[in-house]
């Protein structure tokens, strides 16, 4: 085909316009394109082109812009060259200098994250946070038996587990049972395990997984009337009591509100 090395590379991300353009291969993501079209043969070219005119792949979430992720080309060219990387990174806690061993790059939901492994551990960084970044010539520390994919999905559900300490038990309606599912996969995974069965009014009685009692009054509270808490009985006051100050807010007392 004549497709040169970065041409080749540039295959995988086909489907991929916004993300390859981000890392600095959008011209070869075209021209790969034009190169595979031309080789296949004029029985095949029609189908080929009639799949990229009818499936495109936006990796962004909803009410989401693409992060800026100036030192993305050069994190990426770490990864590729399997060069060591030193980087000025801002977590939560702190803007710290690290040298680390770059082994993967991963896009979620429109987010470059970074894999790399830093002493003797694997740590995930995001990609828009790093405020510097350089190339080192020494090659990368390779940790056996590593896989990215693997690593991840891992990465993913040790962060759930660490994410939700508690549980709450709610009743929800049909409606209140979809929008439960919009809060992210583990309460999604709760909801599809709940009962079949149905109280009189109509409502499911189930328990998902919740972060902190604050966290979970603001993102329950906007659900009622279709999601009602019912214990733990400290984040059903919480809810009650945030009520009450919308309702103040608009002039009315909790018992206006609720129809009193």
């Amino acid at each position: 085909t004549g497709l040169t090395p970065a041409e080749s590379q540039a295959v995988f991300l086909s489907g991929l316009a916004g993300p390859a353009a981000q890392l600095g291969l959008g011209r070869e993501v075209e021209s790969a394109r034009l190169k595979l079209l031309a080789a296949l043969p004029s029985t095949s070219r029609a189908d080929a082109q009639r799949v990229s005119s009818k499936l495109h792949l936006d990796p962004v979430d909803w009410y989401r812009e693409t992060e800026p992720v100036p030192h993305l080309g050069a994190v990426a060219g770490a990864v590729w060259s399997e060069r060591r990387l030193t980087m000025r990174y801002e977590s939560w806690k702190r803007i710290a200098s690290r040298t680390v061993d770059p082994l993967g790059l991963v896009l979620k939901a429109g987010v470059w994250y970074l894999v790399a492994g830093l002493g003797d551990a694997l740590r995930t960084f995001r990609i828009s946070n790093i405020d510097r970044a350089e190339v080192l010539p020494e090659p990368v520390r390779q940790p056996s038996r590593f896989e990215l994919a693997a690593f991840w999905a891992e990465s993913i559900r040790r962060f759930e587990r660490e994410l939700y300490t508690d549980e709450a038990t709610v009743l929800a309606t049909p409606a209140g049972l979809k929008e439960l599912s919009s809060l992210g996969s583990a309460v999604a995974r709760a909801v599809a395990a709940a009962p079949a069965s149905r109280r009189k009014d109509g409502r499911v009685k189930l328990r998902v997984p919740i972060e902190s009692l604050e966290h979970a009054t603001r993102q329950l509270l906007r659900l009622a009337p279709g999601v009602e808490v019912v214990e733990p009985e400290a984040l059903r006051a919480l809810v009650v009591e945030r009520a009450g100050r919308v309702a103040s807010l608009y002039g009315l007392r909790l018992a206006d509100a609720t129809g009193a």
